[in-house]
């Protein structure tokens, strides 16, 4: 029997770090090695072996409408351990204990000269983590029920912290834990979109260079949520944040006027990401958001979105663009798709040129990324970093600046 075929815990483990490296999101040679030494399958011992290797998320705890708590894809645990980077000795806190996989994890990086604390609002999920942990030999990790809003302060400060749930808002509690010059990893949600964001803490804030696209549970607690949901047509829902001047009210007859599409000569081979349009667009356009189409929305013509559920939108007064459906090329003989947005509404010209503007941006440089800076609530504007659009939560005062 080959590796390709067995169904052998080892070798699953084996195909599974291959693909991560593959789809390029294995950072470090100590990242792959504690992949290959934690068995991810006695951590979801009610799944097959095959699917707990597979890249997908399996839940632990069924929710109401969602999962309430998961083991997450293997890509993202290695990107986001990618961006943590824990090193021997540190001292990290995690947010959201899932399963205890990731503890197991982030246990072997930190060696037994570090700990680990992980926390979680669901005493039944903890009680899964203890288990597990407990059987797979990583007792030194600390398990802890409560809410992760609040952090752990018995064993702060942290040099790293790192969330496996999704907060639309960052509370005080992790920038106190957390020791200067630490790590805060974080899968933030800001203009419809979820970010895995790497920051550093700084003396008054914190800043992040780098941010990868990807998706988590929500978090519950006494963390707030700011994001706003209204009807703009029949299956079609517009989603924004509370500190944005956006009345869907006023775009209620939008899709029923003249449409204007501008194809920006930008384009991607199929698969290829270019999500890092939507972060450039949050960082130069105060009405950035998000539309979703329902399937019957788009085939009756209403809108063509990029994508059905998640794709970037402009939106000032009664007009809006998106970021649309990518239409094909053949280039020497190879399948492309051109990049454009699509405008509705009086200004919706102006602003479907005004996407394809940083359409354009980020295909000058793919790789290049806005600075993103998280500060209290309470800081004076002349203290912000400057040139950026201003995100206000409850919590903090959030720039993403070119």
């Amino acid at each position: 029997m080959t590796n390709a075929t067995s169904t052998r815990p080892e070798d699953l483990r084996e195909k599974m770090v291959q693909h991560i490296k593959d789809a390029g999101h294995l950072y470090s040679a100590r990242i792959e090695q504690v992949l290959r030494t934690v068995p991810r399958h006695r951590f979801v011992p009610a799944a097959s072996a095959e699917d707990a290797y597979a890249n997908k998320a399996i839940t632990i705890k069924p929710g109401a409408d969602r999962p309430a708590s998961c083991i997450s894809v293997p890509t993202v645990v290695a990107m986001m351990l990618g961006q943590l980077d824990p090193q021997p000795g540190d001292h990290v806190l995690e947010i959201g204990a899932g399963t205890g996989y990731n503890a197991a994890l982030l246990a072997e990086l930190v060696g037994v000269e570090g700990s680990v604390t992980t926390i979680d609002i669901h005493s039944d999920v903890t009680a899964h983590a203890r288990r597990a942990l407990d059987e797979t030999g990583y007792q030194r990790v600390h398990v802890v029920t409560g809410d992760g809003a609040l952090g752990d302060p018995a064993y702060a400060p942290y040099n790293k912290i790192i969330v496996t749930v999704g907060p639309w808002d960052l509370p005080p509690a992790w920038f106190e834990q957390l020791a200067p010059g630490g790590t805060l990893v974080v899968p933030l949600h800001w203009r419809g979109q979820a970010r895995s964001v790497a920051f550093t803490r700084k003396d008054t804030h914190l800043r992040a260079e780098n941010s990868q696209l990807c998706g988590f549970i929500p978090m519950i607690g006494i963390v707030p949520t700011g994001e706003q949901t209204g009807a703009l047509a029949e299956d079609v829902a517009l989603h924004w944040d509370a500190d944005q001047n956006i009345d869907p009210a006023a775009l209620h007859e939008v899709f029923t006027g003249p449409e204007t599409t501008v194809w920006s000569g930008a384009s991607v081979i199929v698969n290829e990401p270019f999500d890092h349009i939507w972060l450039w667009l949050t960082a130069t356009e105060p009405g950035a958001c998000r539309i979703a189409a329902e399937d019957e929305a788009i085939e009756a013509g209403t809108c063509r979105p990029a994508f059905a559920y998640r794709t970037p939108a402009i939106v000032e007064g009664d007009s809006l663009a998106y970021l649309t459906k990518p239409r094909p090329l053949d280039q020497d003989g190879e399948r492309r798709y051109e990049l454009g947005a699509t405008g509705h509404g009086p200004h919706g010209t102006v602003l479907a040129e005004r996407l394809v503007e940083q359409i354009r941006r980020w295909d000058r440089d793919r790789a290049a990324q806005p600075v993103i800076a998280a500060y209290p609530a309470d800081t004076a504007d002349a203290s912000l970093l400057a040139g950026g659009v201003v995100i206000d939560k409850r919590n903090i005062r959030m720039v993403v600046s070119p």
